[in-house]
């Protein structure tokens, strides 16, 4: 086989054989398929699409790219991912939560894609935190504090790991296919009893329209059940960021807040949804409901900030990161308020466009080599359903320079509605799959 016949069959449409999909995966990670060859083979899963089998194929030859790591630990191990979205700093408040309730989470993160924020470039806005970590490291961190968020590094789904790279950098990142492949090779490799899968709808997310969202739940928990694992979805909203900041650092100190003072409603409520469906899934519950109290319980009493605390420390990170967390995080040297032009209701957000003002900021790539700055972004963005006089402040901008935040400013401006009529914001969670 050779990757210029199978990107050839592909574009004309042609079913491809699970053995070509496993010949292609298997020269993703070592280097047979090249740069230019993964972008084509990306472009034209856009294009022609993988049928359901096809697909199911090529994300068990990504996850088999690499090592399935093994387990064996006191307790079940469980594992969350979103689909992507802005604002959405959910696992870094969901894995110690889960942690601290007797569960093991090794989860497996990825960075920056599009428009939407990464976990691990958030979770590396705190001084020395590496999440690029051994087999063998991640296997230690998992048993002594009971999660760990990482990336792919080593041998796990390298396949993925060139792929996702240049799906970012080429415009093939909205493809059910691709993120389906992409999303369950890390986490299937990393060998959990439940998974549980966060479908973004809205403004903010790659799913725009229900339909859109609900084939890719399907296509996520169908794929995953075929190969083994249980899993399941929720549809969640995001016409809004999930938090009032998007940014790196920013973000991080939104976790603390949440960890230590109770803040941010809305995070904390899915947090909490998201984990009681895996501590129901693995018997720590007798429901769902159950295992979201559970959750709830362990934000409160500090318990789960103490895992964060340990979880940073072990990858890193200062050893008195949650007792010094605002004297360590990164200030960028300009903020600017954005003020209201009118009175009004805030009556739309566009998420999506928020989140390519970040990345122009500087907390996102726009080539895969981009360095990241974790003090820039966007904070204290008013909700949907806020009323605001002219010149109130409806946001913060965090930049570098000053050109940017003009750009920034802008950005926002063009990306917040301002309307007479208050709009109605549905609930948080629309559907479980």
């Amino acid at each position: 086989m050779d990757a210029r016949q199978i990107i050839a069959d592909l574009r004309r449409g042609a079913r491809l054989s699970d053995e070509a999909l496993q010949w292609f995966a298997a020269g993703l990670a070592d280097g047979r398929v090249s740069d230019a060859q993964a972008g084509a083979f990306a472009m034209a899963v856009c294009w022609r699409g993988l049928d359901r089998d096809g697909r199911g194929a090529f994300t068990r030859a990504m996850r088999d790219s690499g090592d399935v790591m093994q387990w064996d630990l006191p307790g079940p191990v469980v594992d969350k991912h979103s689909t992507g979205g802005v604002g959405d700093c959910v696992s870094l408040l969901l894995a110690p939560a889960l942690a601290a309730c007797g569960t093991y989470v090794p989860m497996i993160s990825g960075r920056g894609l599009g428009h939407t924020g990464g976990t691990l470039d958030k979770l590396e806005a705190i001084p020395g935190v590496t999440t690029s970590v051994s087999g063998e490291k991640l296997q230690q961190i998992v048993a002594d504090v009971g999660c760990a968020i990482v990336g792919a590094t080593g041998n796990i789904a390298p396949a993925d790991k060139r792929l996702y790279a240049i799906r970012d950098v080429t415009s093939t990142v909205e493809s059910l296919d691709l993120i389906t492949a992409s999303i369950l090779s890390k986490k299937l490799a990393a060998s959990p009893d439940v998974l549980v899968l966060d479908v973004k709808l809205g403004s903010g997310a790659f799913m725009k329209s229900l339909d859109e969202a609900r084939q890719l739940a399907r296509s996520l928990t169908e794929t995953a059940t075929a190969a083994g694992c249980s899993c399941r979805a929720l549809i969640t909203d995001m016409d809004q960021p999930l938090v009032p900041a998007l940014g790196n650092g920013l973000e991080i100190a939104i976790i603390m807040e949440a960890l230590q003072e109770g803040k941010h409603r809305r995070l904390q409520q899915l947090t909490a949804r998201l984990g009681g469906e895996l501590l129901e899934g693995v018997g720590c519950a007798p429901t769902a409901e159950a295992g979201s109290q559970k959750i709830v319980d362990a934000l409160a009493d500090g318990s789960a900030a103490d895992r964060f605390g340990q979880m940073v420390y072990q990858l890193g990170g200062p050893a008195d990161f949650n007792d010094q967390w605002r004297a360590y995080l990164p200030n960028a040297p300009i903020t600017r308020n954005v003020r209201a032009r009118k009175a009004g209701y805030i009556a739309a957000i566009n998420g999506e466009e928020l989140g390519h003002a970040v990345v122009h900021l500087g907390g996102g790539r726009l080539q895969a080599q981009d360095q990241i700055d974790p003090s820039v972004g966007v904070g204290e963005l008013l909700s949907l359903g806020t009323w605001c006089e002219a010149g109130d402040v409806i946001a913060v901008v965090h930049a570098a320079s000053a050109s940017a935040a003009d750009q920034a400013e802008y950005a926002i401006l063009r990306s917040v509605q301002i309307g007479p009529e208050k709009p109605s914001c549905g609930p948080l969670v629309l559907e479980r799959h």
